[in-house]
């Protein structure tokens, strides 16, 4: 019988001489897989020719839509994939929300585990129906358990890395959430070679790079999850006191709010509007960046004087290769601002940093239009490049947030149970940009004007979110918990790890956990860092000579 005494929380407690500098690759491990999820569209067109190989088949009209779930004859068509991707992000803010509880008591190994199984055996039910030709299997594999695997890993590390950065709690998750941003970069470019390679007159490759892909973010998923380690109870930095002042750091309490008390309290729904707004809005523009940049600029982008439906085929191919490169110069923002605005709100607090978010981007979105319409292409673009690095900051920023005003105790609960906000936002921001680009279209606006009303309505959004922000005030005192409910707790695990100590001590062995050799840190860097090199590597250069 299988011995799972491993994944218990109480023996993933870090020994002495531990070096909390570990945690974040650990985390970078997880996240950069299953990041993959932002770069799934690389799937879309070679699985619209799985049958044809080289051309769509394309089902005879007046087909039902059940019939094309179930059909083994004709292709999928691109609109039917893409509920892959919505999938993933309804499941991922709703499988955090419903297991965020059970994570804080199964620890974050248990639950990177759990996430690897559920990310790559996605994968793998995915390659079957590739291989069967079935999409509702892609749609439960991918979509809904590697959408649960997404939740479990995204929020993994978030309490684990807060206790062990008590002093940079933004940067902390910045960094294990930066990985979430840059996953696509790295397995985009991969899984594109890696079709290529497989591809033959009678595979488009799909099957087998899924089956690829499943087997080496599996080994990271692990590597990460095994390593993963929380700190003692009421463990700090050594030489580090807290000195909470409510004026100038973003009103950081000692206490702690339990998961049952925090979401009564009007703290945690201003919160859940913040992101869902701040969320909405930015990828609303994430979703129409390569449209929006062809229409509004059209052959200004290539120096001719021509309107987007002016252009032949050839001029339209030349201004979607610049687009794309603009595409991954977002995602080159969307992951630096992760980084750079979480570890920012360390200084400048939790709450003036998401003003600033709201503040800056109202002026941003309100000036699109009007760069736009005079042809300023770099302040266009630059204006762009600012809002997506907010929208990143935005994820990074609200774990420390919340633990601002919850306490770090059941912190990872709490963040999971407000990213049903961003599967909120999933769903509000792109249907309504879509819907008022079409709108527009439909009563005969220009293309490049089509957008100036939603970049309006967008702004109208952050003031509101502007206004939850600043409603935001400390927690009251009557949802603390109590000294003694919160010792409690400590207690349990602490009397689990002695437990374990002596045992260990006993036998001869170590006590629970691990001492950090200087090696083993530098590999452990070394192991995420290659790749996200990488992955930068590619995209700058991809931006760069595409707006030369």
């Amino acid at each position: 019988m299988l011995n799972f005494e491993f994944l218990k929380k109480e023996h993933t407690v870090a020994g002495p001489g531990f070096n909390r500098w570990l945690v974040p690759p650990a985390a970078l491990a997880i996240h950069l897989c299953i990041g993959m999820a932002y770069g799934f569209s690389v799937f879309w067109l070679p699985l619209s020719k799985a049958i044809g190989i080289t051309t769509s088949v394309v089902p005879p009209e007046g087909m039902s839509f059940f019939a094309k779930v179930f059909s083994t004859q004709y292709d999928w068509n691109i609109s039917m994939l893409g509920w892959m991707y919505t999938l993933f992000f309804v499941f991922l803010g709703s499988s955090a929300a419903v297991w965020g509880g059970w994570l804080e008591h199964a620890g974050p190994r248990k639950a990177g585990v759990v996430s690897a199984f559920c990310w790559c055996g996605g994968l793998v039910i995915s390659a079957i129906g590739v291989y069967v030709h079935q999409i509702w299997m892609l749609w439960i594999g991918s979509g809904v358990i590697g959408g649960i695997g997404l939740g479990l890993g995204y929020i993994s590390p978030v309490s684990t890395l807060i206790r062990w950065f008590p002093d940079r709690r933004g940067m902390a998750t910045g960094m294990a959430i930066m990985g979430f941003g840059g996953g696509a970069m790295i397995g985009a470019p991969l899984a594109d070679r890696l079709m290529n390679f497989y591809a033959s007159e009678t595979s488009v490759g799909v099957l087998e790079t899924f089956l690829t892909l499943a087997v080496i973010y599996f080994i990271y998923m692990m590597v990460g999850a095994m390593a993963y380690r929380i700190p003692p109870p009421d463990w700090k930095p050594a030489g580090w006191e807290p000195k909470p002042d409510t004026k100038k750091k973003g009103m950081i309490t000692t206490k702690h709010v339990h998961l049952n008390n925090a979401w009564r309290t009007p703290q945690f729904w201003l919160l859940w509007a913040v992101l869902c707004l701040n969320v909405s809005a930015g990828i609303g523009v994430i979703g129409m960046a390569s449209p929006l940049l062809q229409e509004v600029f059209a052959g200004k982008l290539i120096g001719v004087n021509l309107s987007f439906n002016d252009l032949n085929v050839e001029q339209k191919a030349q201004i979607a290769a610049i687009a794309a490169g603009f595409t991954g110069l977002l995602s080159l923002f969307n992951i630096g601002g992760r980084f750079v605005w979480a570890s920012f709100s360390d200084y400048l607090g939790r709450k003036a940093t998401f003003a600033t978010f709201f503040l800056l981007g109202i002026a941003l979105y309100a000036s699109i239009p009007t760069m736009g319409n005079a042809g300023y292409l770099a302040l266009f673009v630059a204006f762009l490049c600012v809002i997506v690095s907010m929208y990143g900051g935005g994820f990074a920023t609200i774990p420390a947030y919340l633990a601002d005003m919850f306490g770090t105790q059941m912190v990872g609960a709490i963040h999971g149970r407000l990213l049903s906000a961003w599967a909120t936002a999933g769903v509000l921001g792109p249907v309504l940009v879509n819907y008022i680009r079409e709108f527009q279209l439909d009563r005969g606006v220009p293309k490049a004007q089509a957008y100036d009303f939603t970049m309006y309505i967008l702004a109208s959004m952050l003031v509101i979110g502007f206004i939850c922000n600043l409603l935001v005030r400390p927690v009251h005192e009557k949802h603390h918990m109590s000294e003694t409910e919160r010792q409690e707790q400590s207690r349990l695990l602490e009397q689990k790890v002695a437990a374990k100590v002596a045992v260990a001590q006993s036998l001869g062995g170590a006590s629970v956990g691990a001492t950090s050799h200087p090696i083993k840190l530098i590999l452990a860097w070394l192991a995420v860092g290659i790749p996200l090199v990488y992955g930068i590597w590619n995209t700058v250069n991809q931006a760069v000579a595409l707006f030369k």
